[in-house]
């Protein structure tokens, strides 16, 4: 026994060395961050602005590639079986990962376990949107008129069984109604239903809607956080109003296949989180209507897990389980 004891103490020993040698010499070539959406959209925004600041600190190319398809789900699970070595990581969002990984229509392949948190990088709470000339003025309005003709709203919801949505059904527990959804693979197209009053609300998150806000084309009742953010000073939260379990938004993050050398991480880490905390980084993000969150370690670990159970119980409420 005293033998093993001391043999699995030396193995550890050796392990960490390697780790950290091998950490000191990290990165010797590019590193590849995998956007698992398409070009354009805010989460490959976000990352090519992290990547082209991150690069000159870490002194590697981070060449960013494109895998989308499936909400995302392509993506990840690319990452997911990717060599744990720090050289492929990739953007990650959440509800949409886990959602995609509880949901058993979505059939994934790789579990919550095989995807490792290194940092966020936004946390873009979703919000209720209407046209400037809607009838609604305040969300307590919207909740009265949508008790009077349950299932007749017609709400737009950016994705299916994601953070949007997820909002939405926690708002109409919160307040006892039921709208009618209609769903959109993207903010865009959204936003134009809206628009042409093909939908009477949007629920889409800050970023999705701040230039159509900044413009004068949309008017939003809430959102869906603890705190006012400074892009809407003057929005009411949902805890404000009366809903304090209503909390929605979509985090954006990075990750890697589980397994990277702890050492590795904590370098990923401190050269990413000292490349968000630019002013040229804070800049872009918010002229793009994207709020900077920024967790590492064990905070975004435990975010990471927290929002698993919220996922879970909201999965399995539209399945039926």
């Amino acid at each position: 026994m005293k033998g093993r004891v001391i043999f699995s103490f030396v193995a550890l020993s050796l392990a960490l060395f390697v780790g950290s040698a091998y950490a000191a010499d990290y990165p010797t070539k590019p590193i590849t961050l995998q956007v698992p959406y398409p070009a354009g959209g805010s989460s490959d925004v976000g990352a090519r602005i992290v990547a082209a600041i991150a690069e000159k600190q870490i002194g590697q190319p981070i060449v960013v590639v494109n895998k989308a398809g499936a909400g995302g789900q392509v993506g990840w699970t690319e990452l997911a079986r990717q060599k744990a070595d720090g050289y492929y990581l990739g953007g990650i969002n959440l509800p949409h990962l886990l959602t995609a990984i509880l949901d058993p229509e979505r059939k994934a392949t790789f579990k919550a376990e095989d995807i490792v948190p290194i940092i966020s990088q936004a946390l873009d709470p979703t919000t209720i949107s209407i046209r400037p000339d809607s009838p609604w003025k305040t969300l307590k309005d919207l909740i009265e008129e949508a008790k009077k003709r349950p299932g007749q709203i017609a709400a737009g919801i950016v994705g299916y069984l994601q953070d949007d949505e997820i909002g939405y059904l926690q708002f109409a527990e919160a307040a006892g109604v039921k709208l009618r959804l209609v769903y959109f693979d993207g903010a865009a197209p959204a936003i134009t239903a809206l628009l042409g009053k093909h939908v009477d609300v949007l629920f889409c998150t800050v970023a999705d809607n701040y230039s159509q806000w900044k413009s004068g084309r949309i008017r939003m009742l809430t959102i869906m956080d603890k705190e006012r953010t400074k892009f809407y000073p003057d929005l009411p939260t949902t805890a404000e109003l009366g809903f304090p379990t209503v909390l929605s938004a979509s985090t954006r993050g990075i990750a890697g296949p589980k397994g990277i050398p702890e050492p590795i991480q904590k370098k990923l880490q401190e050269v990413f989180k000292e490349a968000m905390m630019t002013k040229e980084h804070m800049d872009k993000l918010e002229g793009a209507g994207m709020p900077v969150k920024i967790m590492v370690g064990k905070e975004f670990v435990d975010y990471y897990w927290e929002s698993f159970k919220v996922a879970k119980k909201w999965v399995e409420h539209v399945r039926g389980k």
